[in-house]
């Protein structure tokens, strides 16, 4: 595998050299002196320059091969959040549930406990006015509706009319009709945050 990735780095690097020493090459000819034969004018520089104008674009080209020498098994951020239809319906969202949240794994167990026990006080999620849900967002007080995201990748969000995995998204990772877990996908609000336990009241 580190030859691979090697390998792929050096032809990139190579690429660039390359289209550089070309770019180079047309810019010493354009900067060559003209005179005209037998006039006796001093040499001057031509007004045209097309070594000049060329290294942006080969520049260009030369980022654009560098991108395309992906290592082999690395994914895209394009192909990973390619949109496809949510892994389930908004109906299993809908309803009352006992919240709680923990940061590390080894809480989860006592979290879901947590969030039970917070069925007297439940958060309650309601159809939106279209085919989302009415839920609020990272620190704001406001109910807004979000509609379910798939991925082909596999993944579920949630959130509003942009790309899957928008930092105002939540990811849901795991979801029955019983339970769910859910993140908010900006890593900073996660870290503050932490991961989600809902725990469907009376169920």
């Amino acid at each position: 595998m580190e030859s691979g990735r090697s390998g792929a780095a050096i032809l990139g690097f190579n690429t660039m050299l390359a289209l550089t020493a070309i770019a180079t090459e047309m810019t010493d000819v354009g900067e060559q002196s003209h005179q005209s034969p037998g006039s006796g004018e001093a040499p001057h520089r031509a007004s045209s320059r097309p070594g000049l104008r060329a290294i942006p674009a080969l520049s260009a080209l030369a980022l654009a091969v560098s991108a395309c020498t992906l290592t082999p098994g690395e994914p895209s951020v394009s192909t990973v959040n390619m949109a496809a239809p949510a892994a389930f319906e908004r109906e299993r969202l809908i309803g009352r549930w006992g919240v709680a949240s923990f940061h590390d794994d080894k809480d989860r167990r006592r979290t879901e406990t947590e969030a039970r026990a917070q069925c007297g006080q439940p958060y309650t999620i309601t159809k939106g006015p279209t085919d989302g849900v009415m839920m609020h967002v990272a620190d704001d007080p406001k109910r807004y509706e979000l509609r379910l995201k798939g991925t082909s990748a596999g993944q579920t969000y949630l959130g509003f009319e942009a790309p899957p995995g928008d930092p105002q998204d939540r990811e849901i990772l795991s979801s029955t009709d019983r339970i769910m877990t859910m993140r908010f996908a900006d890593p900073e609000v996660h870290r503050r945050y932490g991961t989600f336990v809902y725990v469907r009241c009376g169920a």
